[in-house]
């Protein structure tokens, strides 16, 4: 069972002021990134696809990005309500399970099934989910 203490200093990947003690490890108790690995600067950035779920009053946009913070300071939306780890496929398959709620092009109505999916996704805050995929990511290339 991991034990949870504060950091020292932020987590250099997520910011994360809290870590774990796990096996004789200590992690970020966000991302998981082992405290005290540096990112190498020379690495590119892995490349993190995620579909994202924004509410604008009461429709949803349904798109998906590589790049979701730049990406979603550019869509007007309310919330962003959720990601899903995927790409292009994983959007395309959702615009059509949800095509009887479209109201043009990616942005359909907050209908109970596309809650109901939404919720199940459990993200609480998709800000951490992204950074522990990205943390993940980043521990396969190095």
């Amino acid at each position: 069972m991991p034990f949870v203490v504060p950091l020292a200093d932020p987590c250099v990947l997520c910011g994360a002021t809290e870590g774990e003690r796990h096996d004789g490890c200590l992690r970020c108790a966000l991302c998981h990134w082992r405290v005290g690995d540096s990112i190498d600067a020379d690495l590119e950035r892995p490349r993190v696809e995620v579909v994202y779920y924004l509410r604008y009053a009461d429709r949803i946009k349904i798109g998906t990005s590589a790049a979701p913070r730049q990406r979603l300071s550019a869509v007007w939306h309310d919330e962003l309500l959720a990601f899903e780890r995927g790409g292009r496929a994983l959007e395309q398959q959702r615009h059509r399970e949800f095509a009887g709620l479209r109201e043009g092009g990616e942005w359909f109505h907050a209908g109970p099934e596309l809650l109901s999916h939404i919720g199940a996704l459990e993200c609480a805050d998709p800000w951490q989910s992204y950074a522990r995929w990205v943390s993940e990511a980043l521990r396969s290339i190095t």
